[in-house]
């Protein structure tokens, strides 16, 4: 798959670990990786690492400079356009943002240029809200053209039922059959929890 994917990242920050890695699959398969993150990630320092560490690792994974700024994301449109953009992890607020026309970010700037250009925009959601106030955005989203999901489901039904997040390990394969396809990977809804 030789091609030119956008792979912005929100600050769900305990993804991270499990997304980052991943970076490597679409390597494998002969794509190009151009890594756009959101101002709470280049700035944030939590348990799970600082904005820096996670830079680092990623500038190292695609050997591209991550895009910081909307300045920076905003000729991802016609002049400089991605072939697909995945925006994993995905918050509920960026997916608020995103659902209601709120170009706030790198990476809702890069998603807007991509669907512009026609290109499909696939998204891993990560969010505690998604079966809440958040579950009307979500279903905006599976309507809209050229935007697909993940598949995901409830990751801790008992101790957080509202909860919702992708199968990571499902990303290449989502974007792919995207890209390829223009079809949704199915089943989208997955029994995520062990």
């Amino acid at each position: 798959m030789e091609k030119r994917i956008g792979l912005g990242i929100t600050a769900s920050h305990c993804t991270y670990a499990d997304v980052v890695p991943k970076i490597q699959n679409f390597i494998d398969v002969g794509a190009t990786v151009i890594p756009i993150i959101t101002h709470s990630v280049l700035h944030a320092a939590t348990r799970f690492g600082t904005g820096e560490e996670w830079i680092a690792k990623i500038e190292a994974l695609t050997g591209e400079k991550v895009v910081t700024s909307i300045q920076e994301a905003e000729p991802f449109g016609p002049s400089n356009p991605l072939d697909a953009m995945v925006i994993a992890p995905m918050t509920g607020n960026s997916i608020s943002k995103f659902a209601n026309a709120a170009t706030d970010s790198p990476v809702l700037m890069a998603a807007k240029a991509t669907l512009r250009n026609g290109s499909p925009v696939i998204l891993g959601i990560s969010t505690n809200d998604a079966l809440g106030l958040n579950g009307m955005n979500i279903m905006k989203l599976l309507n809209a053209k050229n935007i697909y999901f993940i598949p995901f489901g409830q990751d801790a039904p008992q101790t957080k039922p509202n909860s919702l997040i992708a199968d990571f390990s499902q990303m290449v394969d989502t974007v792919y059959t995207a890209i390829m396809q223009k079809k949704q990977i199915q089943p989208l809804l997955i029994q995520y929890f062990k």
